[in-house]
């Protein structure tokens, strides 16, 4: 984890091939990890990133219908998280650099099935890696824990 640390540092500070001029997440999340980043520090939230096949993997259609799209995780959300998407579609079309952005985090975290959810404080640095959660409230929860 400490080397995703320092590689979204990284980003911030030499550009990250990001999809900084279309971004098609779900509404209320960023693709671009480079403004994720830019926004988590500027905002003192953490950063909550989500490994998922969107169009494909049952799994992760669930967490984004049970948990990402109710109101009360939208409204925690809004005053405590900066949302990055990092999407694995199998039939939806991303540019070139959304692609390489997003397989170069999975490889820094070993993902290799989905949903996963990464969390890290307002710096970039890791903190843990979620998977499992299917109630909106278990992962407020967790979340809270987190912001210490």
């Amino acid at each position: 984890m400490k080397r995703l640390f320092l590689f979204l540092v990284a980003a911030v500070l030499t550009g990250l091939p990001a999809a900084v001029h279309a971004d098609t997440a779900k509404p209320g999340w960023t693709e671009d990890a480079t403004a994720a980043l830019k926004s988590a520090r500027a905002e003192k939230k953490l950063l909550l990133m989500d490994f998922t096949g969107s169009d494909w993997c049952p799994f992760c259609v669930k967490l984004d219908k049970e948990v990402f799209s109710t109101p009360e995780f939208k409204d925690y959300a809004k005053n405590n998280l900066v949302l990055l998407e990092l999407d694995f579609p199998k039939n939806k079309t991303q540019k070139r650099e959304t692609i390489m952005q997003n397989e170069q985090i999975r490889e820094m975290f070993g993902v290799e099935g989905f949903p996963v959810l990464i969390v890290c404080d307002s710096t970039g640095k890791p903190l843990e890696a979620i998977r499992g959660v299917a109630q909106t409230k278990a992962l407020i929860a967790e979340l809270n824990k987190l912001k210490g």
